[in-house]
Order: structure tokens, then sequence, then C-alpha cells
């Protein structure tokens, strides 16, 4: 007699929920980090590098991410005027994904 080979039956899957996606408070937290690092290796807007960090604080113990939104909002077009007077100061990325993390709101 041949013997057969017995298909593995479908019921023994698995049904793993998918891992959950990023989020979009995720991407504005990286984005002003980045924007915080920016600020902090120009040497410009003390007071901005204060409130962006205490709002990353904020952030991160409630995950609230309306602070980094409105710090974004402020930080944006000092980004901008710091590419004006210099292009290489300030990439044209950082600015777009600041950009796109305040529009993705």
């Amino acid at each position: 007699m041949a013997k057969t080979v017995s298909k593995k039956s479908e019921t023994n899957k698995s049904t793993k929920p998918a891992a959950p996606k990023a989020t979009k408070p995720l991407a504005i937290e990286k984005v002003s980090e980045q924007v915080l690092n920016k600020l902090q290796s120009l040497n410009i807007e003390a007071g901005l590098q204060a409130d962006i960090q205490w709002c990353l604080g904020s952030y991160r113990y409630d995950k609230n991410p309306v602070g980094l939104y409105e710090m974004g909002y402020k930080a944006l077009p000092v980004l901008k005027a710091a590419a004006e007077k210099n292009k290489k100061s300030v990439s044209a990325k950082l600015i777009t994904d600041l950009e796109k993390a305040l529009k993705d709101k």
C-alpha cells in the first residue's frame, strides 16, 4: 500500500492578532527629538528647546501628544528661517518630516 500524505488541518493555525502599527504620535515624537537635536546643534532658540524637552518628557509620561504638535508648529518657522540663512544648516528632509507629522495630526 502506498503511504498517503495527510494535510495539516487549517484549524491548527493560530490566529495571532497583527502587531500594532506605528501610530501618529510616535512620528511626532521622533521628529520632535530630531528638531530638538538640530536646535541644540545650531545653538538657537533656547526657550523653544526647553519647551520641546518638557513636552517630550510629558508625552512619555502620559502619551498625550498635544504639546509636541504645538511645539512643532512653533519650531517650523524657526527651522525654515535657519535654512534660509544657511542651506546646509537644516536639511530639507527634517522640514518635510516635521510638516508631514504636523499634517497627519
